[in-house]
């Protein structure tokens, strides 16, 4: 793998007094020239998320951008010159097959619609290229496994774009209830919601999206119970409210509040809704203590406090962490303390699938 081109990235003594709960927080703890291994990136759709990603992929030390695939010429000769991209290493939705005679890309970010992911992250394996995918990985649990066996098949890597797996404060939180400092769990809630605008975007097309708000930012809080909590859910119950039946059409959620039950006695209570602005919360009751986070899964700064005060750890782009870590998985094997392969992404859309049946039966659904 190539070295990423030197640089020195300077930061605050914001961390000092405060346990790093992560190692690439090293990078940007203090001034720092890396002169190790870089996962060479090409970023697939080209859409605002990935300009985020993009621009918080400038300050990573371990992985870089080399490569676009876009259905946009001008978007890819937008990207070309802002990101030093060189042509040879930009292609199209039709022709991307070829990276993999291209030693300059190693993995390909897929922030492309949810209904398209499945399909490419298949193209991308069969290339021998690792995928790096956005959540929700698939429209269905069936698509994730589909994503999951064919990168094994083709002895790549699949991870998925779980960028609050790497946040400092929610591994701290993570790290005190495996401390058993909360004591016996036995309640989270999770809230995650706005006003959704446009109605012609992709996120209310079903074949695109694959449902509504559930799929965009219910998926946070059903991640969330599972990491906070520690355990995998034995089932779910769920209610949907649809105000606007125009905009949300069928198969579209507005506003679905779930409840899952654990092995240990915790409860789960969470609503997901594009009807509501201001929901951006995490809330972990124990016997012994508490957690919370508000906000708990933006693109920060994350506040978060506990019954021992609040936590303050210094504010780094979530993507760029992110971007790192998985750079040292693919390239150096790390082992990350919240999973972010394809297992724990079916794992999530196994939920959703009975979040769907139990809102559109009133049953409770139960898990395997």
């Amino acid at each position: 793998m190539a070295s990423r081109r030197q640089f020195i990235k300077k930061t605050s003594t914001g961390l000092m007094g405060i346990p790093l709960v992560y190692s690439t927080m090293d990078l940007y703890a203090k001034d720092n020239i890396y002169d190790g291994p870089v996962l060479k990136v090409a970023i697939m759709g080209l859409g605002s998320y990935a300009a985020r990603v993009a621009k918080a992929m400038d300050d990573c030390k371990k992985a870089k951008i080399t490569g676009l695939i876009s259905g946009t010429p001008s978007k890819i000769e937008k990207w070309k010159s802002e990101y030093e991209v060189e042509s040879k290493n930009c292609y199209n939705y039709e022709n991307f097959d070829a990276i993999k005679d291209n030693p300059d890309i190693d993995a390909v970010y897929i922030i492309t619609p949810n209904g398209l992911h499945a399909e490419q992250a298949v193209r991308v394996a069969k290339a021998g290229k690792h995928v790096i995918c956005e959540k929700p990985m698939g429209v269905n649990a069936k698509e994730g496994q589909q994503m999951v066996d064919a990168c094994k098949n083709a002895g790549v890597k699949l991870l998925i774009g779980y960028r609050m797996h790497f946040e400092a404060n929610t591994l701290e939180i993570v790290r005190m209830r495996k401390a058993n400092e909360f004591g016996k769990i036995i309640f989270f809630q999770g809230q995650s919601g706005f006003i959704i605008g446009d109605p012609n975007q992709w996120r209310l097309d079903l074949k695109l999206s694959g449902g509504g708000a559930m799929m965009d930012i219910g998926i946070y809080s059903i991640n969330g119970a599972r990491y906070m909590i520690g355990e995998e859910p034995l089932w779910v119950t769920a209610q949907e409210t649809k105000n606007d039946p125009v905009k949300f059409k069928e198969g579209i959620d507005e506003t679905i509040q779930f409840q899952m039950g654990f092995p240990g006695g915790a409860v789960a209570s969470c609503l997901s809704t594009y009807a509501v602005n201001h929901l951006d919360r995490f809330y972990l009751n124990g016997i012994d203590g508490f957690a919370e986070m508000q906000p708990s899964t933006g693109y920060g700064p994350i506040k978060a406090r506990t019954h021992k005060g609040e936590l303050s750890f210094k504010h780094i782009a979530h993507q760029t962490v992110q971007m790192d870590e998985m750079a040292g998985i693919i390239l150096e094997g790390k082992e990350p303390s919240i999973p972010v392969n394809g297992e724990e992404g079916v794992k999530d859309m196994k939920i959703i699938d009975a979040i769907f049946k139990a809102a559109k039966t009133g049953q409770k659904v139960l898990l395997n």
